[in-house]
């Protein structure tokens, strides 16, 4: 019987493992004004975060009788990407609506 020797010492066996980890994700926080119009806001929730209508209008009428809702979770540069779409169209309205981030 065939027996293996090693006669390097110094050999090591590099094992890397790839560590896939999820984005930090943020809160999108939609704030009350005066100004904007229930419609509009129902608008952009159904426009630009998929909401059905009817969940549009719950949220729309959270953010107006409490002053802000969390309307939306996803990592940063995403999250960014919408708030930075929904001010251009509230721009193009003349409403001063109003989106933050906040870490989730």
């Amino acid at each position: 019987m065939a027996q293996t020797q090693y006669t390097h010492d110094t050999d090591v066996v590099l094992q890397t493992q790839t560590v896939s980890q999820e984005p930090p994700l943020y809160d999108i926080i939609m704030h009350n004004d005066d100004f904007t119009t229930m419609d509009f806001v129902v608008m952009v929730l159904v426009g630009v975060f998929d909401y059905e209508p009817h969940q549009a209008v719950d949220i729309m009428m959270q953010v107006h009788y409490e002053g802000w809702a969390a309307i939306a979770t996803f990592p940063k540069e995403i999250a960014e990407m919408k708030i930075a779409t929904v001010e251009e169209m509230a721009e193009q309205a003349e409403f001063p609506l109003l989106l933050t981030l906040q870490p989730a």
